[in-house]
């Protein structure tokens, strides 16, 4: 599978995307509004979880890297996981480099994966989650039309403390 538009492309996770997950995982200023950084170890068994090959029954994520056409350089990623294969619903999640933040990238990926969710995958509904201090997440879900279905309290512990996330759905008949 490769999703693309003009400025990004979406392609699976490779034995060659380690380092790149690794900067990624291993950073504090882009770990800060999703978990502890990872170490080495934690990041490589987290790689070899996120690179099996992924399928509509799958349970695991399928996480694709995020790459910038002009300049091939890959810069995050975008991941969903089928969590209800009944009611078609998938949670989606996104990481970005933070030199490459607030430049519209994460609305791109989330758009391609809207269109292959519902339209491809015959997905009726996304959800996401975040923590309730990351407002450029939660600004580009709304700015894409995910509703803000509630607040879950101590949803997760971010730097040993448990941290308030937002719950964002989109249906595929809202859109």
């Amino acid at each position: 599978m490769q999703l693309l538009d003009e400025r990004i492309k979406l392609s699976p996770l490779c034995e060659l995307d380690f380092d790149f997950f690794l900067d990624i995982l291993t950073c504090s200023q882009i770990m800060e509004h999703v978990s502890k950084p990872l170490n080495h170890d934690e990041a490589k068994a987290a790689f070899n979880i996120r690179s099996q090959p992924w399928n509509i029954k799958s349970d695991g994520w399928c996480t694709l890297p995020i790459t910038e056409i002009e300049c091939d350089n890959k810069i995050g990623w975008i991941a969903f996981r089928i969590i209800n294969h009944d009611a078609k619903i998938a949670e989606v999640g996104f990481i970005l480099k933070s030199s490459v933040q607030r430049r519209g990238i994460i609305s791109r990926a989330l758009t391609l994966i809207k269109q292959h969710a519902f339209n491809e995958l015959g997905l009726n509904k996304l959800v996401a989650f975040c923590s309730v201090h990351n407002e450029a997440s939660y600004n580009v879900l709304e700015k894409l039309d995910f509703v803000r279905e509630g607040c879950f309290k101590e949803h997760f512990i971010i730097d040993n403390k448990y941290v308030d996330s937002y719950a964002y759905g989109l249906c595929k008949s809202a859109i």
